[in-house]
């Protein structure tokens, strides 16, 4: 069955209107809808709320829309990205599964979508092999369900997964484990940065589980589709993986590339344009001509302090933390570029593109 893609813009903190209108208008069922991923407008922390609000917001409309239980709606995978620092304006993108009659008839592969919970992250999983393992095990599920073959064909996995607070490291204490580390804002980076070690196993991008002491250290181990957020709301790795599956049948196709650093908008080009989208050489927003529904990008303050052989000085702000400086930046190149700032820029890009820039994905509407 075929896909829906849609953006619709979050008009208050707890709001989810848009995916109301969007059931309402007959674009898809309540009971289509697969999987979310946003921009809330909080701090992006460990405390961040307004994910919580978002997600009680959209799981609301589903329920009071469909006819799936609320345990069911519950599973539903829903990746809030915390802070809307800068321009960027908070929004979700609903993925919907929808009637054989919204297709269209192509030998082109077209956008599918699968999802899978990993198994229990437990507090001393994260940052260590055995949480590389048990997302790489998630995503492989994925893709599979979403009838996708070749790795090649994977162009964006989007996974929220827990971090460590105060109460799972004492747990962890409690049962004689360690943990990775006792800062929390610090696990938020080790608990993506080991999702994407999943996930670039799970692809083939790299071709062994990292030993432990490579885990938030070696750099040249990474995955250019993966996108980890994570948060305190839950306790396994959601996992949604996008890609092009022949026999789809969807309007839609999905492309990838990397950000080679902060300020690369070639390279969110190159993501538009492997979606399959003909560009000029010198593209403008104007060219995309309302065919470009998001780009989805992560986003890292280069630790080597440069950026084009050029100081930076966000690692050493005692004011503001480099998360909030960097999604303010990026979100800036990025909305510059597509010419809405309605854009999905997360932070915390730890094994997720090369050092100092990050993956980014593309879908877009193929007829």
């Amino acid at each position: 069955m075929p896909f829906e893609v849609r953006k619709v813009e979050i008009k208050s903190v707890s709001d989810a209107s848009g995916l109301a209108e969007l059931i309402d208008d007959g674009v898809f069922a309540a009971d289509e809808v697969v999987a979310v991923i946003g921009k809330t407008e909080g701090n992006g922390g460990v405390n961040d709320f307004t994910r919580i609000l978002s997600d009680q917001a959209f799981r609301g409309v589903l329920l009071d829309k469909g006819t799936r239980s609320e345990e069911q709606v519950k599973q539903i995978p829903m990746a809030w990205s915390g802070g809307c620092d800068g321009v960027i304006t908070p929004h979700a993108t609903v993925f919907a599964q929808v009637g054989d009659d919204k297709g269209v008839d192509t030998d082109d592969k077209r956008l599918a979508v699968g999802i899978a919970m990993s198994e229990v992250l437990l507090p001393e999983d994260i940052g260590r092999p055995a949480m590389v393992e048990k997302v790489a095990e998630g995503v492989k599920r994925a893709m599979a369900e979403a009838g996708i073959v070749d790795v090649a064909d994977v162009h964006y996995v989007q996974t929220k997964t827990p971090l460590l607070v105060q109460d799972t490291i004492a747990d962890a204490h409690a049962r004689g484990q360690t943990v990775y580390t006792e800062d929390t804002l610090f696990s938020m980076d080790i608990s993506n940065g080991t999702t994407g070690l999943g996930i670039a196993y799970a692809l083939g991008e790299i071709d062994r589980v990292p030993e432990p002491e490579e885990i938030g250290t070696n750099h040249d181990l990474y995955s250019s589709v993966a996108s980890c957020s994570s948060g305190v709301e839950l306790d396994r790795a959601q996992i949604v993986v996008v890609g092009n599956a022949p026999g789809a049948r969807s309007r839609y196709r999905v492309g990838h590339s990397e950000m080679k650093d902060a300020i690369d908008q070639d390279g969110i080009w190159e993501a538009i344009r492997v979606s399959g989208l003909e560009l000029p050489e010198r593209p403008h927003h104007t060219d995309l001509a309302d065919r470009l529904v998001n780009v989805f990008l992560k986003c890292e303050a280069d630790p080597r302090g440069t950026l084009r052989g050029r100081r930076q000085l966000s690692l050493d702000d005692s004011d503001v933390h480099h998360h909030r400086q960097l999604k303010g930046a990026v979100g800036g190149v990025t909305a510059a570029t597509i010419g809405d700032p309605a854009v999905f820029v997360s932070v915390a890009a730890l094994h997720q593109g090369p050092l100092g820039g990050g993956p980014v994905a593309a879908i877009t509407r193929a007829d």
